[in-house]
């Protein structure tokens, strides 16, 4: 898979579905990150209810920064996650394909993850 001497690309996301469930977290390689949740890599809450589409992220400068930054959105109430997506997305639109093109990713083939409206 990486190799951990690339250039990392520490962020913070929330994938959601069509109803929006949120699920926040933390990352140190956005764009690979956000194609796991798509092809439903990751076993847990974000395969269990179907989060797919990256709704919200920004980069951070470190890992810390991150790690801070997650759990203050952790810790918003429902209705302050969602003014943060419109705030940025007011249209809830998925940002995994804006993800990849601006911080690539390291998958072989990244089309594989299908980036479809869901």
């Amino acid at each position: 898979m990486r190799n951990f001497d690339d250039n990392r690309v520490f962020g913070v996301y929330i994938m959601g579905n069509n109803r929006p469930t949120l699920y926040v977290g933390m990352t140190n390689h956005l764009g690979d990150r956000v194609l796991e949740h798509k092809m439903g890599r990751n076993k847990g809450f974000t395969k269990k209810y179907g989060l797919k589409k990256c709704l919200y992220y920004e980069q951070c400068e470190s890992p810390m920064q991150a790690i801070i930054r997650e759990k203050q959105i952790k810790n918003m109430k429902r209705i302050e996650k969602l003014e943060l997506i419109e705030s940025v997305n007011p249209v809830y639109a998925d940002l995994s394909g804006e993800i990849v093109y601006l911080f690539g990713t390291d998958y072989p083939d990244p089309g594989q993850a299908r980036m479809t409206k869901e």
